[in-house]
């Protein structure tokens, strides 16, 4: 999502428009006023697992009162739940909502989390001017389920430069030696059954897993206790710029193995630097790849896969 907001705002930066968007210290350095022509805001925030984005977005809302805003745009079903909050501090200000994924349906999230994320998705869908969907899957069911004509756009990348392997010779890799997966690590991004597959795989490729955990900690170090002893399953934490265009030009294949998604900007950033993707067959990962790559048994530990022609 923080990718979708970036290459949106700036983009609209660079089309004349005048736009600002609201960060938080924990992910944007407050210092940091301007960013490719968009106008960064730095509001405090409650930085725990349950309050982080509702209480920068509540904070958002009250500093909203002293802009001059043609159009609010609200982002998830999480903070999306105070849409009614800024209607009633800006009057007459349309207001769109971009649906992404049931966040509900993550592993991290508690009963009392997930009601309230519910709860969300049908403020925001019945309340917002304009409801964007970004997968085939959301705008047949916010159709369905609420009855909005919800605008389906979906999630795009740029055409990158394919590069040469170098920066990641730090981790022992090279050229089409090893196997890549690019996500947060989080319950529902099914690593745990990527893990367990490699672990049945007789290869000599190796498994790169990039990313980080999202207030998940006991998760990651599940994870970690799962490839102990292997010295193939290799985590190098979050990578941006050079390291990670690296990881993607070079990768022998690109595994998702996500139990749930909206529309992912990971798998599309795999496909435009030309990997083979292999996914778990949920449709939001299927609807990607159509008959390109392969898919597997979602949660399956089988290193067995069907070609898409």
């Amino acid at each position: 999502m923080e990718k979708h907001v970036e290459d949106l705002s700036t983009r609209l930066a660079k089309a004349g428009h005048e736009v600002f968007t609201y960060t938080r210290a924990n992910y944007t350095d407050k210092s940091l006023k301007k960013y490719q022509g968009v106008n960064l805001i730095s509001l405090p925030n409650i930085a725990t697992k349950h309050f982080d984005a509702i209480s920068h977005t509540f904070r958002a809302c009250f500093d909203l009162i002293k802009r001059e805003v043609d159009i609010i745009h609200f982002h998830s079903i999480g903070p999306s739940s105070l849409i009614w909050l800024a209607k009633l501090l800006k009057p007459g200000v349309p207001i769109i909502f971009t649906f992404h994924t049931k966040c509900y349906e993550h592993k991290k999230w508690g009963v009392l989390a997930r009601l309230c994320l519910k709860t969300g998705e049908r403020i925001a869908c019945r309340l917002a001017d304009k409801v964007i969907t970004i997968s085939p899957s959301l705008t047949e069911y916010a159709r369905a389920k609420y009855k909005v004509n919800a605008a389906y756009l979906p999630n795009g990348v740029s055409l990158p430069k394919i590069v040469k392997a170098d920066k990641i010779g730090k981790w022992g890799l090279k050229k089409d030696g090893y196997i890549l997966a690019v996500t947060r690590l989080v319950g529902h991004k099914g690593v745990q059954y990527l893990i367990g597959a490699y672990k049945n795989l007789k290869t000599n490729k190796k498994l790169v897993i990039v990313g980080d955990g999202a207030y998940t900690d006991n998760y990651v170090k599940e994870l970690k206790a799962a490839a102990e002893g292997n010295k193939n399953i290799i985590f190098t934490g979050n990578q941006s710029g050079p390291e990670l265009a690296e990881l993607f030009s070079n990768a022998y294949l690109f595994v998702q193995p996500s139990e749930a998604e909206g529309l992912s900007i990971a798998l599309l950033e795999a496909m435009a630097y030309k990997n083979c993707p292999v996914v778990s067959d949920i449709r939001e990962n299927t609807d990607v790849i159509k008959n390109c790559g392969a898919s597997f048994k979602n949660k399956s530990l089988s290193s067995s896969f069907n070609r898409r022609r």
